[in-house]
């Protein structure tokens, strides 16, 4: 949680080098060098899902390119030390005396992460259950029907049984290949 006097400021950094100016920055504040004056830094980030090979695959996306955002409370020579950290190009709002962002603008950026992690959890619980009918969505067997005929709730998969060529046929498919019918 944000410490007293503490307030959220936007680093301008070199595109595509956010994230060595994070783990500068908290190694910085491991090593006890910013004196208490830096809670935290963020990378304001958002998952995107990608199709790849037939897997679904996560990926993490910058949606603000060449931004990091600090917690901290500039004293003294903390907004130097900030400023002139490997890869920074300076303070969002001016050099000499930034301006913090809103708690409504800090807000709605924590906000989209939470959101999405709680939008994420919930995607993937989709509770199927066996005899259900289901269509595969993803693969080589996209398009056929079937019926539930495992659930492996642990594993997130199914063993779903489709009729191909006249004859049931078991597949073995991740819950985000399916959709309930």
């Amino acid at each position: 949680m944000a410490e007293v006097g503490m307030s959220w400021y936007v680093l301008r950094a070199v595109s595509g080098k956010e994230t060595k100016v994070k783990e500068y920055i908290d190694a910085e504040i491991k090593n006890g060098r910013l004196d208490g004056h830096v809670a935290q830094v963020l990378i304001p980030t958002e998952k995107v899902y990608q199709v790849r090979g037939g897997k679904r695959v996560e990926k993490l996306r910058n949606y603000l390119p060449g931004y990091v955002l600090v917690e901290a409370r500039l004293v003294g020579e903390i907004a130097h030390e900030l400023r002139n950290t490997p890869n920074v190009l300076g303070f969002l709002g001016g050099m000499d005396n930034p301006t913090p962002l809103r708690q409504s603008e800090i807000n709605r950026i924590l906000g989209k992460v939470n959101e999405e992690a709680a939008a994420e959890d919930a995607e993937y619980f989709v509770p199927f259950s066996e005899g259900e009918a289901v269509k595969v969505v993803d693969g080589p067997f996209s398009g056929f029907s079937g019926v539930v005929d495992k659930v492996n709730n642990e594993k997130k998969k199914l063993t779903v049984m489709v009729k191909v060529f006249g004859r049931n046929t078991p597949l073995d498919l991740g819950f985000m290949q399916v959709e309930k019918e």
